[in-house]
């Protein structure tokens, strides 16, 4: 004790304090993190060491960054002017600051974990991104100025608790050439923790949970940040490009399908011999609608009574899969028919203009192509991406507020959307022109408020239930609504959801996380039927065109599920570093540094089984996955003029 004592009184024993807080409030987190998730974790003695000392090692890298501005500090202050006593008040702003910053994560990460349970990862990134949707969702969400003023005194408190921790290295002297050697060897941390450590060093156990415990969620946001795109040939399996192509030519061949004579290129002509059909599209992509909240799944709450409605009544595809977590995953799939490639989306990139959409093709087609969103486009980059690729937009400002009823920062009600959308069908049909219509809802978002009176949840509960079960209302009205239009008989309505509520799961890439509901609803052009079969997200849009007969050039990786080659179905799920492919049961994960997984997927639990990897099944995914990042950077995926 009295060694460590005489540690604080070192010039640089403010480092040590930053330690003590920083680790303690770490052990506090990950403590509490676990409590939360003890049902999941499947413990033993020697994984909750794991988790304590790996999450150990991360933390004191963490520490290594934080502490640079104070090893600055110690390093640059004047001897004379450091050991005075009016030193202290600095110090004492730059720790209350420093201290304020992680008070404040501890609760960032509960609310994060109770989300997503993970730590931060890409979302948390985006989330920094756009700031004013964020913070007035979270103002919207809880009682702010009580959180603050708690985080504030907390802060405060341990300040006060350790300042005399920190005080003491005002007691000893040191010149400026030893202290240059301290802080250069200092600095050697942190060097060692950017070059060095990866966010995999946690990956110990098959558990997910266990892993995210053992890691430190202000690195993984770090790591995030620094690899929001990742180059897929650098840091992933690969293949010989032609051979990769052949691979996804024969699974992409049909028999309305004729292949151009490039051997790197997808591209083909979709030629069938009967008439196109005239028939409008309107898409429903619903925000965070899980499979398992519709009574169908098993759910009994009763919270989506139309979805299940409409079931017996439309083309219900019972193993619809989604390729990512976030809203732009799930209108990248939507959009282009592409499967996920490591880091952001595509709708998030750079030189995502003029790309080959379903929005694209119909256009070219005559139709009126819109994509109609109750919030601001800005948000996510859509209004950019969806602008540059044929289609319209219009938001919440174009909205007229005679519709909305209720504003949350994610934007209008989801009734003022389809209100609006109805006006837009309108007015196509009075111009005689064909439309496509694409609807992004944003009621079920935290903070959950919707209008009073819709539905037998009050909002002021801010339930996800409630949430849920009012955007299926407001799809109910938009349906009874929309019966009464002269071209309500001429139009396929598709409602399906851009990703489920939560992801994460005991297991890497859990499958039923991803199991999300999809219907074509067309009671005079569409036969009900189940679609039993696997079916990914990004076969939605030319299985649209295949059901409109639609004769065009194709660049899509997606299949039309009614002209494909019987055994091909797959799907793919990822996160921003993981890919998942699923074909014929088993399911082949590709990570970075190469790594590859073969497991069977339990499509009820998520729980993964390893299996012994197949050599054919594990080139069919580097095909599909390297074959993506390949078109997308060669501008294979543009909408060719």
């Amino acid at each position: 004790m009295i060694k460590l004592q005489q540690a604080f009184r070192h010039r640089y024993g403010p480092l040590l304090v930053l330690a003590l807080i920083l680790f303690s409030l770490s052990f506090i987190t990950r403590l509490t993190l676990l409590i939360i998730s003890w049902p999941n974790l499947e413990l033993s003695f020697l994984r909750i060491a794991g988790i304590f000392i790996i999450g150990l090692f991360y933390d004191m890298v963490v520490c290594s960054f934080f502490a640079i501005p104070v090893a600055l500090y110690c390093w640059l202050m004047k001897d004379s002017w450091y050991r005075h006593k009016w030193n202290r008040i600095p110090m004492f702003i730059m720790f209350f600051i420093i201290t304020l910053i992680l008070v404040i994560n501890v609760g960032g990460e509960i609310i994060f974990w109770d989300e997503f349970n993970v730590r931060y990862n890409f979302i948390a990134v985006d989330y920094l991104v756009y700031t004013n949707e964020v913070l007035v969702n979270i103002w919207e969400s809880y009682n702010i100025p009580l959180i603050a003023t708690g985080i504030a005194i907390a802060a405060v408190a341990i300040v006060l608790l350790v300042h005399k921790k920190i005080y003491a290295s005002q007691q000893v002297s040191m010149r400026f050439a030893r202290r240059t050697v301290f802080f250069l060897l200092f600095m050697l941390l942190p060097l060692a923790g950017y070059f060095l450590v990866n966010n995999r060093i946690k990956d110990i156990s098959n558990n997910n949970y266990v892993n995210e415990l053992s890691g430190n969620g202000i690195y993984e946001f770090g790591a995030a940040f620094w690899h929001n795109e990742i180059d897929y040939n650098k840091f992933y399996a690969t293949n010989n490009d032609t051979a990769n192509f052949r691979i996804l030519r024969n699974m992409l061949q049909a028999p309305n399908a004729t292949f151009t004579s490039n051997p790197l290129s997808i591209e083909r002509q979709i030629k069938n011999d009967s008439p196109e059909h005239k028939w409008n599209i309107v898409l429903i992509s619903v925000e965070s609608l899980s499979g398992d909240y519709l009574a169908h799944f098993g759910n009994t709450e009763n919270i989506t009574p139309c979805l299940d409605s409409l079931i017996p009544h439309g083309l219900w595809f019972n193993q619809f899969y989604a390729s990512g977590t976030r809203t732009v995953r799930g209108l990248e799939a939507l959009s282009l028919a592409i499967p996920p490639t490591p880091g952001q989306s595509i709708v998030r990139r750079p030189d995502n203009d003029d790309m080959f959409t379903m929005g694209s093709v119909l256009k070219a087609k005559g139709y009126d192509v819109k994509y109609i969103y109750g919030g601001n486009s800005f948000f996510d980059n859509m209004g950019k991406f969806f602008s540059n690729s044929s289609y319209t937009v219009l938001d919440k400002r174009d909205i007229p507020d005679s519709f909305i009823h209720v504003t949350t920062a994610w934007g209008a009600d989801d009734e003022a959307s389809f209100n609006f959308t109805l006006q837009q069908c309108d007015n196509s049909f009075k111009d005689g022109k064909l439309f496509f219509n694409h609807i992004m809802t944003v009621s079920n978002h935290r903070p959950y408020i919707y209008p009073e009176g819709r539905i037998d949840i009050s909002p002021t509960y801010q339930s996800v239930q409630g949430a849920v079960k009012y955007t299926d209302y407001a799809i109910n009205k938009f349906l009874k609504d929309a019966q009464h239009k002269p071209w309500f008989n001429n139009t396929l309505f598709v409602i399906v959801a851009d990703h489920c509520s939560k992801s994460a799961g005991k297991t890497d890439l859990p499958v039923n996380r991803y199991h999300i509901p999809c219907i074509i609803y067309a009671p005079q052009l569409i036969k009900p039927a189940i679609e039993n079969r696997l079916v990914s997200q990004i076969d939605l849009a030319p299985t649209l065109l295949g059901l409109l007969n639609l004769n065009y050039t194709s660049r899509f990786m997606g299949y039309d599920i009614y002209n494909m080659t019987a055994g091909n179905e797959r799907a793919f799920i990822s996160t921003y570093q993981d890919m998942g492919y699923i074909h014929n049961g088993e399911m082949v994960i590709l990570s970075p540094q190469q790594k590859i997984q073969t497991v069977r997927p339990d499509f009820k639990t998520g729980v993964n089984t390893p299996v012994s990897p197949s050599d054919s099944l594990i080139k069919e995914a580097i095909a599909w996955y390297q074959g993506a990042s390949f078109l997308f950077q060669s501008g294979g995926y543009k909408f060719p003029k």
